[in-house]
Order: C-alpha cells, then structure tokens, then sequence
C-alpha cells in the first residue's frame, strides 16, 4: 500500500509507517501525475483534492486531511468514487484560540488598554471559535458569539445579531469559507461591512483569507479607515497582496493552528480514522512520539496579576516573533510557504505546569487559569 502525505504533516511517517510505503510530496505543487498511485491521500489546507488532482488514479481508497477545514476538498467527487475521507475537526482550536489571545494581549500592551474592558464578538462558534471564547472568557473579557447556522440549527447558546458584532470592540473571525448559500461566508467583511468599523476597533481574522475583501479593506486602509488589524489569513495564499501588510498591526503566514501540539493531533487524528477504516486496532498516540517542552514548568511566587498573565502567555507563545519573521521572509522566494514549512516549534499553554507557592495567589476575580489552557499546580 502506497501512503502519500504532505511533507508538513507531522510525525507523518511515524504514525503511518506500518501500513505501507510512505511518499512525501509538496502540498502546495503536487500534480495528478505524482499521486497516481497513491492507495491513501494525506493532505493539509494547501492542497486542491478534487477531480482534476485525482483524475490519473483508479485505486486510491482514502483521502485524509489534517486540518478543520474541509473547503479544499471535493467532497461530492469523493463520494461518487466512493473514496473513504476524514477530517481533523477541532486540531487546531486550542492553538486558534491561544493566538488570538497572544494577539489581544500584545496589542492592549501597544495601545495600553485593559483587555477585560472591551467586548468581543466571535464569529463562527464551531470547534475553533468556542476554543477562542474558553480562552478570553478565562481572562474575564465579555465575548459575544455570532453564528446563523449553529443559532438555526437549535444550538441552545445565546447568539447575537450581526449588528452587534459590528459594534463590538473587537471582532474575531472563526468561519469556513463558503462560497454561496444562505450562509455564504465568502466576503462577509465586503466593502459595505468594512466601511461600518472605525479605527477604534480591532479586526481578527484567523480563519479563511476570502472571508474579508483584501481589496476593499486595502482602499479603505489607504484611507486610515480600518481597525487595527490582526491578520493570519490572506486572500489568493500565498500570492497575497503585499500592499496591505503596512497596514496589518500584526501579520501572520497562516499559522494560527500551526502549535506543533495541534498539528500533531491532527496527524493522530487520521491516524486513528484509517486504522478504522481498515479495520486494524489504533495502537499509537501521540505522546509516543512527542517530545516535553522546552520550558515545561515554572514556580509563581506572587499574586497572579494581568500583567503576570500577560507574561506568563508571551513565555510560551510570543505571536510577535511569527510577525517578525513573516516580515522578513515575505518578499524572498515562496517566502510564505517557507516559513509554514520551517516554523519555530511552538507548544501550547498546557504544557507550561505553573506551580504556586502560595495557593491563594492563584485566586483571581476574573482569572481562570485552566479555562485559559494553563496547567495549574501548588507546592
């Protein structure tokens, strides 16, 4: 049997080795010819899996893909060729939500505002965009959720409209993208809804680049119309427009899920869908193969603070220094692509045990260390 995986699948041949020869491929160039003996498919967001990609092969029998999203898959196609196909619902929604916070904080560092004091409005409540509430509401911030579908589809949690979000301190984007529909996402954020925001808010997307017009929003950035940006995803990846970059507060080569914790249970993830699909027993996980964190615990000695929180965060994940890079590497040769390719190993806040001296220092009025993601100890 003949694996083909994206070489930025992690653990990839560790996880899959035993039920074949593993192939690795360039997500972002493979052809039809390359896969055409391919029996098992493992891909990332990069890569178009349809009919044209596939057309040269006869026998391949699962495609997988370790990621949330599933919008770069023909699922309709798959389904008449009765190909087996999964996904890796919710991944990555810890590491979302852990940027998007990493963001926020650096930001009311720079702009010197109490995060707690505005209001957030997170679009899409799936998997990731509920990651993103645990984690702000953890901080004590008032978050709102905006989702028609979920709110349509009998979900009992209070939903708000989307005048609400236009009016929110703080806009956070967690939708996939969809092209048409009652529920179309595609341009959500058009020139028309742009043009409603003000420079006194701040503008996330972390999600799908096609959900904001690049276009539009670059016009009204020429014009200092826009909020303070904070962009991780980009229309036409990875041929974006570079104009907008001077005026993106932070900018990111979509990696927002890319925490080598999330990417690894990705990997798992699939591992454990074609074990069952060939019907052999899932016997690897990912702690066979993962290793401890560079920095794994540390002792507080004072009383947890926002400040000490803020710090605390920016030890394990510092989302200024993926701005920096993405800066520097953007204008070299598939510079965007390299750098998704070669990213820094970053770990999530779990794996950071904080062990407090004195228990009543962890106690906060607003701060749940564990809804953040932190793993909490007392000596």
């Amino acid at each position: 049997m003949k694996i083909y995986i994206d070489e930025n699948v992690p653990y990839g041949k560790d996880f899959f080795e035993s039920f074949g020869e593993i192939i690795t491929f360039s997500g972002r160039n493979v052809t039809p010819e390359q896969v055409k003996d391919a029996d098992i498919l493992l891909v990332r967001s990069i890569t178009k899996v349809d009919q044209t990609l596939l057309s040269l092969n006869e026998n391949i029998k699962f495609v997988g893909t370790a990621t949330i999203g599933t919008d770069h898959i023909d699922l309709d196609y798959l389904t008449k060729r009765n190909i087996a196909f999964s996904s890796a619902p919710g991944c990555n929604k810890i590491s979302v939500g852990e940027y998007v916070l990493s963001a926020l904080l650096v930001l009311a560092e720079s702009k010197q505002f109490e995060l707690i004091n505005k209001t957030v409005a997170i679009v899409g409540a799936g998997n990731t965009g509920s990651a993103v509430y645990q984690c702000l509401t953890g901080l004590g911030v008032r978050c709102k959720l905006y989702d028609p579908p979920l709110q349509a589809s009998g979900d009992s949690r209070e939903f708000c409209n989307f005048s609400e979000v236009l009016q929110s301190d703080i806009i956070s984007l967690h939708v996939p993208k969809t092209m048409k529909g009652p529920f179309k996402t595609f341009h959500l954020f058009d020139e028309t809804v742009l043009q409603q925001l003000s420079p006194q808010q701040i503008l996330v997307n972390a999600c799908r680049g096609e959900v904001i017009d690049n276009q539009a929003l670059l016009k009204l950035a020429r014009e200092h119309k826009t909020p303070t940006l904070v962009l991780d995803v980009w229309e036409n990846e990875p041929n974006i427009e570079k104009a907008l970059l001077p005026f993106v507060a932070l900018a990111t080569p979509h990696i927002a899920g890319y925490s080598l914790d999330g990417r690894v249970r990705g990997t798992e993830m699939l591992y454990q869908a074609l074990s069952k699909h060939l019907k052999n027993e899932a016997i690897l996980n990912s702690t066979d193969f993962m290793v401890k964190a560079k920095i794994s615990q540390t002792d507080i000695q004072s009383p947890l603070t926002s400040e000490l929180l803020k710090s605390l965060v920016h030890l394990i994940y510092d989302v200024r220094r993926d701005d920096a890079l993405f800066r520097s590497k953007v204008n070299q040769i598939n510079g965007f692509d390299q750098m998704r390719k070669n990213y820094p190993e970053r770990r999530e806040l779990s794996t950071l045990s904080l062990n407090f001296t004195d228990p009543t220092h962890q106690n906060s009025q607003t701060i749940n260390l564990n809804k953040i993601g932190f793993t909490v100890k007392n000596k």
